[in-house]
């Protein structure tokens, strides 16, 4: 049938009796409404709202999203300049085992909310953790919105699941000053700086393994922090920059490691400055995996078998805010650019203020109960009623108590400074 002619595009009814909508595109091309309609109205319904669109700008190409994504998420993973190698696998990872099997043949323009929604429910039922399962959503959320962006692949974003892509990491344990040593004198002598270094240096595994003789000053008790060995899932290990700009760093060290370091440099590492401080029995580099092993015996020796090696750099960063560091040395300590890793460390120091508070109101509160009991019995002897103005009155005794570091320590738990 003929079509009928609109101010903006064209209708026709077909033989079947629905009806055609189509309209010319911004590059003059005629093109149809992707499905047809059983009503004329609502074919001219849709190429009103096309109108608009065109008119706004956010017209899409239908043709442009027709591209799997499994193919353009692969892509987008090679064009992001400057990932680190270990960032790269965890994307290919993610894209192998957990979007690919599932939706890597699903075009980018028929990605729809619905079905991502289908897809992180069917990772979940099946066993894959949650920690995983955001980041596999982040992954997805990050590329599509470079679709979005990209010539307008798509006209939305179909990942809209609130909080999908936040990590709720279960809360890692810390180990106490006593735990950290006695890892220390459990593991192999060779390695028994890591685990200081972890725990009162705040560093990083990757980092410790990348230190040179040249980069410790014995005279200012430092280390630092320049470089970070890396050891890809395929290939050998090699040496690059830290995590972020903010992870090169000098890091001043408590006074008690510089026997330990001095002790270490003399029996394992070679004189010239470029010497690596870490190296195993055989002469070579420490590697991850490897080093797992090591540690595993170690913290089972010390009867702390869950505590991951790095749990130690979250013990130290515990213990630099307990000191009362702010939030800037904190950040300047862990390597850290942005605000946010920092935060959760004044978090925990805030709160152990407040059991502090805490335990002071008590012993103060016992104090003047204690004072009052005294007051009402001594006024009962003399017959007479106690003196209101006199009964939450500490007398010396009292006094005494609420200054002494003993019951301060018994309340509290808090050494007295």
């Amino acid at each position: 049938m003929s079509d009928k002619r609109r101010r903006f595009g064209r209708v026709r009814q077909l033989p079947s009796g629905r009806w055609q909508a189509r309209y010319p595109g911004p590059d003059g091309q005629l093109r149809p409404a992707p499905t047809t309609f059983e009503r004329e109205k609502d074919a001219e319904k849709w190429l009103n709202s096309v109108e608009t669109d065109l008119e706004r700008g956010d017209w899409t190409n239908p043709d442009a999203g027709k591209i799997p994504l499994g193919v353009y998420a692969k892509e987008w993973i090679a064009e992001r300049p400057g990932l680190a190698v270990r960032t790269i696998e965890l994307y290919e990872g993610l894209l192998r085992n957990h979007i690919d099997p599932h939706i890597g043949d699903v075009l980018l323009a028929d990605l729809s909310a619905r079905t991502v929604r289908k897809w992180r429910k069917a990772l979940l039922e099946s066993g894959v953790g949650e920690v995983t399962v955001a980041k596999a959503y982040r992954f997805l959320k990050a590329v599509m919105n470079t679709a979005l962006d990209d010539d307008k692949l798509i006209k939305s974003n179909p990942c809209t699941i609130k909080k999908a892509g936040k990590e709720d990491s279960p809360e890692r344990p810390i180990a106490t000053i006593e735990q950290v040593l006695t890892a220390a004198d459990k593991i192999q002598p060779r390695y028994r700086l890591v685990v200081l270094l972890a725990a009162f240096g705040s560093l990083r595994f990757a980092e410790m393994i990348g230190l040179q003789r040249q980069d410790f000053n014995l005279n200012a008790c430092t280390v630092k922090v320049d470089r970070q060995s890396v050891q890809p899932d395929k290939g050998p290990m090699f040496e690059d920059d830290p995590k972020s700009a903010a992870g090169k760093r000098p890091i001043r060290l408590p006074a008690f490691l510089l026997s330990e370091i001095r002790t270490h440099l003399d029996v394992f590492v070679k004189p010239d400055e470029t010497a690596w401080v870490f190296l195993g029995p055989k002469g070579a580099r420490p590697k991850r995996n490897n080093f797992h092993g090591i540690w595993d015996k170690a913290r089972r020796a010390a009867g702390i078998p869950d505590l991951h090696l790095h749990d130690l750099r979250h013990t130290g960063n515990t213990l630099a805010a307990e000191t009362g560091a702010t939030l800037r040395e904190l950040m300047d300590r862990m390597g850290h650019g942005s605000t946010r890793a920092a935060l959760i460390y004044l978090h925990a120091r805030e709160e152990r203020g407040q059991e502090i508070a805490a335990g002071i109101d008590q012993m103060v509160s016992r104090t003047k109960a204690k004072a009052s009991k005294k007051t009402k019995k001594k006024g009962h002897a003399r017959g007479t009623k106690p003196s209101g103005r006199k009964k939450d009155r500490p007398t010396e005794t009292d006094r005494e108590a609420l200054t002494s570091g003993e019951e301060v320590e018994r309340v509290t738990g808090i050494e007295p400074a």
